[in-house]
C-alpha cells in the first residue's frame, strides 16, 4: 500500500451528495478519490431513505415549495438556501437522477412520475421508488460512479482527521496563514495503516450522527465522524441543537429499529393508542397526523408519558386499502413481518427516534466551509435549508443540489489550486501501545447513547443538559486518553468522533434557551 496518495479532489463519503459531486467532477475530466469507511459504498444513510424525494407537483411552484420549507423550519431557515433549492431543485433532479443515471422512479399507467403527499407539504410533489427510494437512487448513482475512468473508490478507509497546515505542517509559520484543508489522514482498515491523502480540494460528505442516540433510524456508520473531524480542525459548526426525531420508528424490545416512512401517513394511516383511537388531533388540530415531524414526535412522546407506555401504534389496516399497502409499502411490510407484525392486519408499534441532523458544518451557497479548499455537502453540512426542523423529503434533494453546486464551484476554481508539498506533512505517528478493548469501546458508546437519549433527546431541560455536558466531558477525557494509547481501529475512530459530536450537540442545546422546531426545552 502506498504510504500516501495525491488526487485532484478527495470526497469523504459516498451517499447522494458525495456521489453526485464525484460524478459531476469526473464527467468534466477531474480525477476524484472517494473514500468510505464501509465495506460497500452503498452502505450510506441515502440507501436507507424510504419515502421519496421532492420533485414538482401539479399546480406547484418554487414559491409554494419555499413556503412549506419555511413553515417546517419554524422561522429559522436560511432564505437563500430555501430559494436555491426551491428554484433549482427540480432541474438538478431531472439532470442528474432522471437523465444522467436514470433512477427507476414509480410511474403511472400513462408513464408520468407518480406523486405522493407527505407531512408538511401542501400538495403531492414527492416522487418515489415504492418504499425504497434511497436504495434506488444510491444504486443508480453508484452504477455510474463504478468503473468511471476518473474516479478511484477506496472502501474500508476511515478518515481520521482533516489535514490542515495550521495543525499538521512541519512549517510552523503556517499557523499565521488563512485556514485551509489539504486532504486527510485516512485509516486503511485492512492493513491497519494510515496514509496521507493530499488533495487540491476536499469535500466532506460523511453523513449524520444518529448513532450517538440510543434510538435511531440511522445505519451504524452515522457516528458524527464528519462533525468530530471538522471540530478538531476548527471548522465552523452551526445549528447543532436541531436534531430531528422521526416520529415513527418500528418498536420492539428485541428488534433492530427501522424507519416506518412518513409516506405511510401520507397514504392515510393514523397514529393510534392501544385501543385503536387516533390522538394527533389533540396535538395538531389543523394537520393531525401530517403535522411537521417535531410536532408529531412530541405528540407521541406526550401520549406515551400520559399512558405510561413504551410505544404507540400506526394503523394502516383501517385507513389504507390493502392493495395500496401491498403495492406501495412492500419493503416496510417485509421488515415488519420479520417480527411477526403484518401491516395489512395488525397495528404497528412505533416510537420516535433520532433521524436527521439539521445542523452541521456551516457552508455558503456553493458548499464552501470556513476553510479554504474544504467543502461540505449532504447531512454533515448546514446550508440553513432545514432551519430548526426538516421538511419531509428535502434532504435527498438538498444532497443533489449542493453536491452539484459544490462540484461546479470546484471546477471553476480548481485550476488555481495546487497540491501541498508532501514533505511538509509528516507521516502518521502511531502512538498506540495496546490492542483496543472491544468491551471498553462498546461500554463507552452505550454511555454516549444513553446520555444523549435521556438528557438531550426529544424534550430537554436545563438540569438534564447540564448533567449531559458534565458527563460527556468526563467521558471525552477518558476516551482521548484511551485513543492515544490504543492501536487504531474503525470502531475507536468512531468512538472518538461520537463523543465529540455529542458534546457539540449538547453544548448547542445548552446555549439555546429558546424552544424552536426540533429543539424543545421545558
Amino acid at each position: 500500500m502506498a504510504e500516501h496518495l495525491e488526487t485532484d479532489v478527495l470526497i469523504i463519503g459516498s451517499g447522494i451528495a458525495g456521489a453526485t459531486a464525484a460524478l459531476v467532477l469526473a464527467d468534466a475530466g477531474v480525477g476524484v478519490t472517494v473514500v468510505t469507511r464501509a465495506a460497500e459504498p452503498e452502505d450510506t444513510n441515502t440507501y436507507w431513505a424510504q419515502g421519496g424525494i421532492i420533485y414538482k407537483g401539479e399546480d406547484d411552484s418554487p414559491a409554494l415549495l419555499a413556503e412549506d420549507i419555511l413553515r417546517a423550519g419554524d422561522g429559522h431557515s436560511n432564505p437563500r438556501a430555501v430559494h436555491i433549492v426551491a428554484e433549482n431543485g427540480p432541474d438538478a433532479l431531472r439532470r442528474i437522477l432522471l437523465e444522467r443515471v436514470d433512477v427507476p422512479f414509480d410511474r403511472s399507467a400513462d408513464g408520468d412520475l407518480s406523486l405522493a403527499l407527505e407531512g408538511g407539504h401542501t400538495l403531492p410533489r414527492i416522487i418515489h421508488a415504492a418504499d425504497a427510494t434511497g436504495k434506488a437512487i444510491e444504486l443508480a448513482l453508484l452504477n455510474a460512479v463504478r468503473g468511471h475512468a476518473n474516479i478511484t473508490p477506496l472502501t474500508q478507509h476511515t478518515a481520521v482527521d482533516l489535514l490542515t497546515p495550521s495543525h499538521h505542517a512541519r512549517n510552523r509559520l503556517a499557523v499565521y496563514d488563512d485556514r485551509s484543508c489539504i486532504g486527510a489522514y485516512v485509516f486503511d482498515q485492512r492493513s491497519g495503516r494510515v496514509r496521507r491523502i493530499l488533495a487540491r480540494k476536499t469535500v466532506l460528505a460523511s453523513g449524520g450522527l444518529g448513532q450517538i442516540f440510543l434510538r435511531t433510524t440511522n445505519p451504524p456508520g452515522s457516528r458524527g465522524d464528519g462533525i468530530g473531524m471538522a471540530w478538531r480542525a476548527g471548522v465552523r459548526i452551526i445549528n447543532a441543537e436541531y436534531v430531528q426525531f422521526h416520529p415513527t420508528c418500528f418498536y420492539s424490545r428485541q428488534a433492530a429499529r427501522f424507519l416506518i416512512s412518513e409516506a405511510v401517513r401520507g397514504a392515510g394511516a393514523r397514529l393510534v393508542d392501544a385501543a385503536g383511537e387516533p390522538f394527533m388531533q389533540h396535538y395538531a388540530p389543523e394537520w393531525k397526523d401530517l403535522a411537521p415531524r417535531d410536532v408529531v414526535a412530541r405528540g407521541i412522546h406526550r401520549e406515551m408519558l400520559k399512558h405510561d407506555v413504551p410505544n404507540v401504534y400506526l394503523d394502516l389496516r383501517t385507513y389504507v386499502p390493502q392493495e395500496e399497502i401491498l403495492s406501495h409499502f412492500p419493503t416496510i411490510r417485509a421488515r415488519c413481518l420479520e417480527y411477526g407484525v403484518d401491516i395489512t392486519r395488525d397495528l404497528v408499534p412505533v416510537v420516535p427516534a433520532a433521524h436527521y441532523f439539521c445542523g452541521g458544518v456551516w457552508v455558503d451557497d456553493w458548499g464552501q466551509t470556513t476553510h479554504q479548499h474544504l467543502y461540505a455537502v449532504g447531512e454533515v453540512s448546514c446550508t440553513g435549508l432545514h432551519g430548526a426542523n426538516r421538511l419531509a423529503s428535502t434532504s435527498l434533494l438538498e444532497g443533489v443540489v449542493y453536491g452539484e453546486r459544490a462540484a461546479r464551484h470546484i471546477l471553476e476554481h480548481l485550476p488555481a489550486a495546487h497540491l501541498h508539498a508532501l514533505a511538509d506533512i509528516p507521516p502518521w505517528q502511531d502512538t498506540g501501545e495496546y490492542d483496543p478493548d472491544p468491551a471498553l469501546i462498546s461500554q463507552d458508546m452505550s454511555s454516549i447513547k444513553h446520555i444523549m437519549w435521556n438528557y438531550v433527546g426529544l424534550v430537554r431541560t436545563e438540569y438534564r443538559l447540564a448533567r449531559a455536558t458534565r458527563e460527556l466531558r468526563q467521558l471525552n477525557f477518558e476516551i482521548e486518553r484511551f485513543y492515544r494509547k490504543t492501536r487504531l481501529t474503525d470502531e475507536l475512530i468512531g468512538l472518538r468522533n461520537a463523543v465529540r459530536a455529542a458534546i457539540v450537540v449538547a453544548d448547542a442545546a445548552w446555549q439555546n434557551k429558546q424552544s424552536r422546531g426540533a429543539h424543545y426545552r421545558e
